[in-house]
């Protein structure tokens, strides 16, 4: 190759006549071409280079052919007649020679074309030296930086492959690992296999990335003789350096892999704490024989494969223990409930045995009524999955007895602080009545409900809630407001942990419209709707589970044939009583008393009232749709008095006395009724069909 960067040497004109001793005594010769007669004279030590006498050279460069071969001669020749067109002050080359013993050795040769005033070439003078031993350093040179290099790519390959595995958790995300691009292939295998221990046999658990499985290998017995069966009786690596080697000690195998030209594998045990849990082999195409370098890092690897699979299984096994667990805590099934679509659904982000305590509930109650519960007890461990089982029971039997929203969730807090426990419990119970669509929610420290309509919009009820289950308790606290709503035919209530809201980085708003948006697009049907969002949550990752349940009221087909509200009101009580009146008001505008509603509201309260003044205990109100010739609603007051009810006449400035004078004039009818140890007044308003459905317009 032509230098045309160096500059021409300053050299005498009688040079080569007179070498420069520091030529000679670095073993270079030098030459003298004057291009003009075509004659080349050479110094002796140029001579040695060539390995010619005196005597076999006359200054003919041609006679230089005895000693450079005719291939090198001709890249020579074209170097140097390029040199001298384009205008180079110099070339130089490396190039071979033969000497008489028939050996090549290297040579270097650096020439300098003298011109004259016109930039004609008249002369090349310069110097040959032998470059043999220069160029073996160099090649040893590169080769050792090519094997540093290799050790490097392979000690970083190890570094990324273990760094990879310390975030696996599972044995697929293992697999995973060494499979990727910046697993074990970079260390040039072909393919792998691996094989788990169970029960005295070999379950193989990955062949890849090349396909390596071979016929029935999927489970076999230890002392089958195969490679990976041998490493892990013998807890030692086996390296295999070439087909015949292979075929010679495994002729049940070789067969079936012969299509993979395998020339070499290597086979390593997996073992922790002195027992073999596997085994993996690594199968290589481009190379014979393993260097010792090469062994120890496999031998580490392997280790590593090792401690991150006994890990994985160790996760599995835990993840498997808490989230049966955990299910164990969950209902076991959701009961069928008429008049409305039910969907629920859970979703784990746990890590091991780090599970929720997140739960849901669907509670049939009498009259047609439904209780939903959503809950989220505090902490992600066993203690809180079992703190969670109790409440979702305790929460049940409250419910189930008959107590109002308020009192369950009163009752539920006072039972958790009573609890050897210092968790407490956030909580949303809603009581439904599915045929008139009347629902009481409360709410103990829990996200809001959401309330999805028929046109696919999306609301945050705001509910006026008071502390978490157990601090109430702890704090005096017990009151828990009551909310009324009305669930129109064909809308959904969407009860679910903070879990589905809450994303890292983003206050709780913002995940709340987010999840409107997502409720506002998705599918009507609840089970296409809750899988949607537990897609949402899926995707989104996080370290807490979700719980979430959806309820969606069906329509006004299968609601006439009657429906029924019941609320108990405790004496001294003026919560429970707004409570009442509340929830007597949502009724019977959800019911469709038209232009009777006032009236109704009036005769119930009055009813409630006296109930209230002139008895020691409470009052259970009962409303009721009862269907007929006529459609009526009731309103039911009972009592623990057996003293019947009786009628005054109030003076003209009486404050009392007007109670059951309103009842005869504004009912269609009422009654007495004796029950049990106590009474219940009761009244029925007629309610025509086209007030409901002017109602409705």
């Amino acid at each position: 190759m032509v230098d045309r960067g160096a500059s021409a040497l300053s050299l005498p004109d009688d040079w080569p006549a007179h070498p420069d001793p520091i030529l000679a005594l670095n073993r270079m010769g030098s030459f003298d071409w004057d291009l003009d007669t075509g004659l080349m004279q050479m110094d002796a030590q140029a001579h040695e280079v060539f390995d010619l006498r005196p005597d076999e050279y006359d200054g003919d460069p041609a006679a230089l052919g005895v000693r450079v071969p005719q291939a090198e001669s001709m890249r020579l020749d074209t170097m140097v007649s390029q040199a001298l067109k384009d205008g180079s002050e110099n070339y130089g080359a490396y190039f071979r020679i033969r000497r008489r013993d028939g050996t090549l050795r290297w040579t270097h040769t650096q020439g300098y074309i003298r011109r004259d005033d016109n930039g004609r070439p008249r002369r090349i003078v310069g110097i040959v030296r032998d470059a043999t031993a220069e160029l073996r350093e160099a090649a040893a040179r590169r080769e050792q930086a090519a094997q540093d290099e290799a050790r490097r790519h392979q000690t970083n390959v190890v570094q990324l492959t273990t760094a990879a595995l310390a975030h696996a958790v599972t044995v697929q995300d293992v697999i995973d690992v060494l499979e990727d691009t910046h697993g074990l292939t970079h260390l040039g295998a072909t393919s792998l296999v691996m094989g788990l221990v169970e029960a005295g046999r070999i379950r193989l658990v990955a062949t890849g990335p090349v396909d390596s499985y071979v016929p029935g290998t999927r489970v076999t017995r230890l002392d089958a003789q195969y490679p990976m069966n041998e490493v892990v009786r013998t807890l030692a690596p086996h390296f295999i350096e070439s087909p015949e080697e292979f075929a010679e000690s495994y002729p049940l195998l070789w067969p079936n892999i012969t299509g993979l030209n395998i020339t070499s594998a290597a086979y390593l045990p997996l073992i922790v704490q002195g027992r073999p849990i596997g085994a993996i082999g690594l199968l290589y195409n481009d190379r014979r024989g393993f260097s010792e370098e090469e062994r120890n890092v496999l031998v580490a690897l392997g280790s590593s494969i090792a401690q991150s699979l006994q890990r994985a299984m160790f996760f599995e096994q835990e993840k498997d223990l808490a989230q049966g667990l955990q299910q164990a805590m969950l209902p076991r099934s959701i009961p069928s409930v008429p008049g409305a679509d039910i969907a629920v659904r859970y979703r784990s982000a746990s890590l091991g045995r780090d599970i929720g305590g997140d739960w849901y509930d669907l509670i049939p109650l009498p009259g047609g009524r439904v209780g939903a519960v959503i809950g989220d007890v505090q902490g992600h461990d066993t203690h809180a999955a079992a703190v969670m089982g109790q409440l979702r029971i305790v929460l049940r039997a409250y419910a189930a007895e008959g107590h109002t929203p308020a009192t369950v969730m009163a009752r539920a807090s006072v039972f958790l602080d009573e609890l050897d426990t210092d968790r407490f419990a956030t909580c949303l119970y809603a009581e439904i009545d599915l045929s008139t669509g009347v629902a009481q929610l409360v709410r103990a420290g829990h996200i809001d409900p959401l309330v999805r309509h028929t046109d696919g919009t999306c609301r945050r009820l705001p509910v006026e809630g008071g502390l978490p289950l157990g601090l109430s308790a702890e704090f005096g606290r017990l009151e828990y407001p009551v909310a009324t709503i009305e669930l129109d035919p064909g809308q959904t209530l969407l009860l679910c942990t903070d879990g589905l809201v809450e994303v890292p980085g983003a206050d709780l708003d913002d995940g709340m419209h987010t999840l409107r948006e997502v409720i506002r697009v998705g599918p009507a049907d609840v089970d296409d709707l809750a899988d949607r969002l537990i897609d949402m949550a899926e995707e989104r990752g996080g370290d807490d589970d979700v719980a979430l349940l959806l309820l969606r009221r069906r329509g006004l087909s299968d609601q006439r044939s009657g429906g029924r509200l019941q609320q108990h009101v405790a004496p001294g009580d003026p919560e429970a009583l707004i409570e009442a009146r509340h929830m007597i008001r949502a009724a019977v505008r959800a019911w469709g008393a038209g232009e009777r509603a006032d009236e109704i509201e009036l005769v119930a309260d009055e009813l409630i009232t006296n109930a209230l003044m002139h008895t020691e205990g409470s009052a259970v109100v009962t409303l009721r749709v009862l269907t007929g010739s006529d459609r009526r609603l009731r309103v039911e007051v009972e009592d623990s008095s057996s003293a019947l009810p009786r009628r005054r006449e109030a003076g003209e400035s009486g404050v009392s006395g007007r109670g059951l004078l309103l009842v005869d004039r504004l009912t269609d009818v009422w009654g007495v009724e004796a029950r049990g140890g106590g009474k219940a007044v009761w009244c029925e308003f007629v309610v025509r069909e086209r007030e409901r459905e002017r109602e409705r317009d």
